[in-house]
C-alpha cells in the first residue's frame, strides 16, 4: 500500500512523511506537534482562568491560616484583614448578582504600627496566596500634579507593571502604600503656601481610593508625555495602606483621659498602656494630620502591637520563611551543617530588643554575625560544620558597627 503524499496536516501545512503521526477528522488532518501545542495553550488558559475564578473564594480562615505560616503574632490585625479581604474579593465576585437596590462599597484598610511589625509582610502575603498583582508605594515621594516628585498615578504604573500590562489582572489587583504617615497635614491652621506632599497628596489619592477611571501612563509621567494613557478602574482595587504614626500615641492617651476629673481617672484601670495602639480611631488619626475624606475611604482601620522577646524569638526559627532557617539552606547548598545554640539565638533576639529595630533588625544583626561564615566556609574542605555560639556571636558583633550604636 503506497502512502498518499497530498495529505498533509491542516494547521502547520506539513506532509505526512514529515510528521510521527497524522489524525484524520472530516475534511482535515492535524499532526502530532500541532496537537501538543495545543493541548499546551488550553492547558495555559485554564489554568490562568481557574486562578482568576477562584482566588477570591478563599474563607477567612483560610486566609488567617496561610498568614500565621509567615507572620507571628498579630492576631487581631490578621483577622481584620483576612475579613476585609474576604469581603473585597466577595463583592467582585458577586458584582453580577448583587441586588441593584444594594450597593457594596470597598473596604481599603489602614495599619498602624511601628517600624518592623510587619505592616509589609502581611499585605504582600495576602497577595501571594490570593494570586493577584500587587505593588508597593511610597507615600514619601509622591507630590501634587505639576510639583518635583511623583505623581498618585505612578502607583496605578507599578501595578500595571506588576500584573504584566494585563488591565483585567491589574485592577483587581492589591496596592501597598507604604509610610502614608509621611503624607499627613504639617498643619491645621491655614497657609499661604500649599502644603505638596502633604494634604495635596492626600486630596489627589480620594478618587483613586473611592473608585475611578484614572488615566495611567504605563511608562511613567513625565519622562514619557507623548506615551498613550491606558484607562484603569480602581473601583475593585483593594488599597492597604500602612505606617508607623510615631507619636499617635500621646493623642490616643489624651483622648481615653479627655474626660477625666481629678487626679486620676477611673478609666485608668482598665487601659494596657503598654498596648495603647489597641484603642486607635479614625478620630486619633485626624488627628495626626489625616484629613476626613482620605480616613473614610479607609474604613478598616487595625493595628499592629511592638513586638516583645517572644514574638522576635519565634520569628528567628518558626516562619516559612524564618531567618535560621534560611541561613541553614544557603549553607546546606554549600554541603555545610550550620547549627544554632538556643543561647545564642536568645542573645539576637535581645540585641534586636536593646537597638529597638524590631523583626527588620533581626536581618541586620544576623547578617553582621554571619558575614565572614559566609565569606570563608565556601572555601574550606574539611570543614563541613558549623556551630555559632554565645561567645562567635559577641566576637562578631564587637568587629562590626554594631558596638557603636546608641540607644535612644
Amino acid at each position: 500500500m503506497t502512502v498518499s503524499k497530498d495529505i498533509f496536516c491542516s494547521f502547520c501545512s506539513k506532509n505526512k512523511q514529515d510528521t510521527n503521526l497524522l489524525i484524520a477528522g472530516n475534511s482535515a488532518h492535524i499532526c502530532d506537534l500541532c496537537i501538543e501545542k495545543a493541548h499546551l495553550i488550553v492547558k495555559t488558559d485554564h489554568s490562568s482562568n481557574t486562578k482568576s475564578e477562584n482566588f477570591q473564594l478563599l474563607k477567612p480562615q483560610v486566609i488567617k491560616k496561610h498568614l500565621d505560616q509567615y507572620i507571628i503574632g498579630q492576631d487581631q490585625a490578621k483577622k481584620v484583614i483576612s475579613v476585609s479581604v474576604y469581603n473585597h474579593y466577595k463583592r467582585i465576585s458577586q458584582s453580577d448578582f448583587v441586588d441593584e437596590s444594594v450597593e457594596i462599597e470597598k473596604s481599603n484598610i489602614i495599619m498602624v504600627g511601628g517600624t518592623g511589625t510587619g505592616k509589609t509582610l502581611i499585605a504582600r502575603s495576602i497577595a501571594k496566596i490570593l494570586n493577584v498583582p500587587f505593588c508597593i508605594a511610597d507615600a514619601t515621594v509622591l507630590t501634587e500634579a505639576g510639583y518635583v516628585g511623583e505623581d498618585v498615578e505612578s502607583i496605578l504604573t507599578r501595578l500595571l507593571q506588576a500584573a504584566d500590562y494585563d488591565l483585567k489582572k491589574a485592577q483587581n489587583g492589591i496596592v501597598f502604600i507604604d509610610e502614608v504617615d509621611k503624607i499627613a497635614r504639617k498643619s491645621d491652621n491655614p497657609s499661604i503656601t500649599r502644603d505638596v506632599s502633604g494634604e495635596g497628596v492626600q486630596q489627589a489619592m480620594l478618587k483613586l481610593l473611592e473608585g475611578t477611571i484614572v488615566n495611567v501612563p504605563p511608562q511613567g509621567g513625565r519622562k514619557h508625555p507623548d506615551q498613550k494613557m491606558i484607562a484603569l478602574d480602581t473601583k475593585n482595587i483593594l488599597f492597604i495602606s500602612g505606617g508607623a504614626f510615631s507619636g499617635i500615641e500621646n493623642k490616643i492617651s489624651t483622648r481615653l483621659n479627655a474626660r477625666s476629673i481629678g487626679f486620676k481617672s477611673n478609666n485608668d484601670k482598665n487601659i494596657n498602656r503598654e498596648h495603647i495602639l489597641q484603642y486607635i480611631s479614625p478620630q486619633d488619626l485626624k488627628s495626626f494630620g489625616l484629613i476626613p475624606e482620605l480616613i473614610g475611604r479607609m474604613p478598616v482601620v487595625t493595628y499592629l502591637n511592638p513586638l516583645d522577646k517572644k514574638a522576635l524569638r519565634l520569628i528567628l526559627t518558626n516562619p516559612k520563611n524564618a531567618l535560621i532557617k534560611q541561613y541553614k539552606k544557603l549553607f546546606e547548598i554549600d554541603g555545610i551543617i550550620l547549627e544554632f545554640d538556643d543561647e545564642a539565638l536568645d542573645l539576637i533576639v535581645e540585641k534586636a530588643v536593646e537597638y529597638k529595630l524590631g523583626a527588620r533588625g533581626l536581618r541586620s544583626i544576623c547578617e553582621a554575625i554571619m558575614l565572614d561564615a559566609m565569606y570563608n566556609f565556601p572555601s574550606y574542605v574539611k570543614k563541613r560544620k558549623l556551630n555559632i555560639t554565645i561567645s562567635y556571636i559577641n566576637k562578631q558583633l564587637e568587629n562590626q558597627s554594631f558596638k557603636k550604636l546608641k540607644v535612644a
